[in-house]
């Protein structure tokens, strides 16, 4: 590799800023990238800590479901615990004619 550099200098060095100038010309487009990373790291913690601060609630929420899941579960499993026959009493309620 470097006896091809050593025997055509000015190939070597024609590439060299060929290589050079567009790491330059790239340099707007890495700043631009790293800024656009930064305001993503910046939106990513503003999530986090709401995520954080809405846990417990969240996890409150759902307690409070399940509460309400468990007690219509009571409901129904007395409710086929009972079974109505013809000899059940009466509501109130007028049979259909």
């Amino acid at each position: 590799m470097f006896g091809s550099a050593l025997a055509r200098p000015l190939r070597a060095l024609d590439t060299a800023l060929g290589t050079g100038r567009a790491a330059i010309e790239a340099l707007p487009r890495i700043a631009s990238l790293l800024g656009d990373l930064r305001e993503t790291g910046k939106q990513l913690e503003r999530l986090s800590v709401f995520a954080a601060q809405e846990l417990p609630e969240i996890v409150y929420q759902l307690e409070a479901v399940r509460a309400q899941l468990t007690a219509i579960e009571r409901r129904l499993t007395a409710a086929d615990e009972r079974t109505v026959t013809p000899e059940s009493p009466r509501t109130g309620s007028r049979r259909p004619s």
